[in-house]
């Protein structure tokens, strides 16, 4: 009898196209993977909006400060992300899906957050800056506290993703800053943070940390800023955005509380 058998061309004929079906097939897996980080992440970021709210009831309406230094900084009430933990119950609540986040419990740990909280809940009645000054850029903290007051909280944006990192590399996770932007000259209270879903705190690594403290859009990223980031607002509601559409301000998003 007559064996059949592969010939060589055709065994490679059908390698080349298994190769091409997963040079096709492989890409739409990751994305696919990555969005199910992302609704992960707004999920997550859903329940610090919950906690925040807690928070606001239980304190008679005060915002939280992201960062009070007036306390030394071996407390733990020092930082924003121990205040919430009494109401989140989980400290992974606090490390964005996908990331190599650690939750931020002392003060050397704080560049390793990957969510951060507005920093201009900051407050340092000593050294820090009045709201009534004419050039806000740059400030660190407040004289006195956050205050709903002033903004629809519903617009008002508290938390974001950030990069993390450590300390002497100028990763300061645990907060994004308005104040580093390119202020808004219609408005500058709609001044978005430096945002990207690249890693800014590597590409501006001349900079003081204090003046990078970005937003990292670091779901589905593209390096061309289509990346999004889930965003909690004041009233603990939280959308998803893009590098772009946060640098754009269509949506008039309050980034400055001051």
């Amino acid at each position: 009898m007559k064996r059949s058998a592969f010939t060589l061309i055709e065994l490679l004929i059908v390698i080349a196209i298994i190769a091409v079906l997963a040079g096709i097939l492989f890409p739409i897996f990751v994305r696919a993977k990555e969005s199910g980080t992302q609704t992960t992440a707004l999920a997550q970021m859903k329940q610090i909006g919950t906690a925040f709210t807690m928070y606001v009831d239980e304190s008679d309406g005060k915002i939280l400060p992201s960062t009070n230094y007036g306390l030394p900084e071996g407390s733990a009430e020092r930082m924003w992300p121990n205040n919430l933990l009494i109401y989140a119950k989980d400290q992974r609540l606090f490390v964005a899906p996908g990331s190599n986040g650690v939750y931020a419990d002392t003060w050397a740990k704080r560049g390793g957050m990957t969510i951060g909280y507005n920093s201009s809940s900051a407050i340092d009645r000593q050294k820090g800056c009045s709201e009534d000054q004419e050039e806000l850029s740059g400030c660190v903290a407040f004289k006195t506290a956050a205050a709903f007051e002033k903004n629809d909280p519903s617009y008002m944006a508290l938390f974001a993703c950030t990069p993390g990192g450590t300390v002497d590399q100028k990763y300061r996770g645990y907060e994004f800053s308005p104040y580093t932007g390119i202020p808004n000259p219609e408005n500058p209270r709609l001044t978005p943070p430096l945002v990207s879903d690249r890693d800014l705190v590597k590409e501006l690594s001349d900079l003081p940390a204090d003046q990078i403290k970005p937003i990292h859009a670091r779901y589905m990223a593209s390096g061309s800023d289509d990346g999004s980031t889930p965003v909690i607002f004041g009233d603990g509601h939280a959308k998803a955005y893009s590098a772009k559409e946060i640098l754009a301000n269509q949506a008039r998003i309050v980034w400055r509380l001051r």
